[in-house]
């Protein structure tokens, strides 16, 4: 079965200023999705589901989705505040959804087997597609556990210029397995040039730039479906009350490695990535892929 790509695309676009999932990149008004998408389907994946939230759904349809048709299966899902296990419900005063693994959950009706997940505003390159649709065709489940993927960047290749990031930094196994992964916010050199972020109780830590991170490129199985709504129940029931908490997919994966439930292995990449942000990140992403396409890598138009 050919994987699906998973995009989470619900995003409010708050710090960039706007829906930049819909901002044209590329020098005939491609975004960074249409270049996402093309690098999909020529690493043979089947099918596209944009997750996304209702409000924006016809726009999105229109100026993102319909580029598509007839290149590739498209379906959509709604990360929908409203959307929880039966035995729960929104706390008085919440406003915004669970976070980046509540968005794949969104889309458990409408995946049938592996699926990759990526950011609809990051660009991950060619050879990142590639290599994880390698992987997919390679791997296979054993009793007991079921195996997982991650494609990692070094930590200096993922920073802003103008502004903080968040970011899951990982550390691997002799064998290239991820051994931990801890979520960390609020990432930027400091004056000295020192990289330094937030961890999630709230203590200030040194990073190294050289540390792989996550930039939520994943591959799993159809099991992760059933492993993380597990794993969503428990966090209800401890953070469900709370008006701002979310729960991230690199905290699933860490929860799935340290119970012995799943591995995810890290998968080195010759592509560069480069994202959005900020609407000053913009001028340099499409340098970026006019760079791509004056090398060959793109057709341009993308077609």
């Amino acid at each position: 079965m050919k994987p699906t790509l998973l995009v989470l695309a619900a995003g409010m676009g708050s710090r960039y200023g706007g829906l930049k999932q819909m901002d044209p990149m590329g020098p005939n008004g491609e975004t960074v999705l249409d270049y996402s998408v093309f690098d999909a389907i020529r690493a043979g994946f089947g099918k596209v589901v944009f997750i996304i939230r209702e409000d924006f759904a016809e726009a999105f349809k229109s100026s993102v989705g319909a580029r598509f048709a007839g290149k590739i299966e498209v379906e959509y899902a709604f990360q929908k505040l409203e959307d929880l296990p039966d035995e729960f419900s929104i706390p008085e005063g919440r406003v915004k959804p669970w976070g980046t693994a509540h968005a794949v959950r969104a889309a458990r009706h409408v995946t049938d087997g592996p699926f990759a997940v990526i950011n609809a505003d990051d660009f991950y390159g060619a050879d990142a597609y590639q290599v994880i649709a390698d992987w997919f065709a390679a791997s296979a489940g054993d009793a007991g556990k079921d195996h997982y993927s991650m494609v990692g960047y070094p930590l200096r290749n993922t920073l802003s210029d103008h502004g903080t990031v968040n970011r899951g930094i990982c550390q691997t196994d002799a064998d290239g397995l991820l051994t931990d992964v801890q979520e960390v916010v609020e990432i930027a050199r400091d004056a000295s040039g020192q990289v330094f972020g937030t961890a999630l109780d709230g203590s200030r830590i040194e990073i190294a730039e050289a540390a792989p991170v996550s930039m939520n490129f994943w591959g799993f199985t159809r099991a992760y479906f059933d492993q993380l709504e597990e794993h969503f129940i428990e966090f209800l029931k401890e953070k469900g009350g709370e008006l701002k908490s979310e729960c991230y997919i690199p905290t699933v994966v860490d929860d799935l490695i340290r119970r012995g439930v799943a591995d995810c292995r890290v998968l080195d990449t010759s592509s560069s990535w480069f994202g959005v942000t900020y609407p000053d990140d913009k001028p340099h992403v499409v340098d970026s892929i006019a760079t791509l396409i004056q090398n060959g890598a793109y057709p341009s138009p993308l077609g």
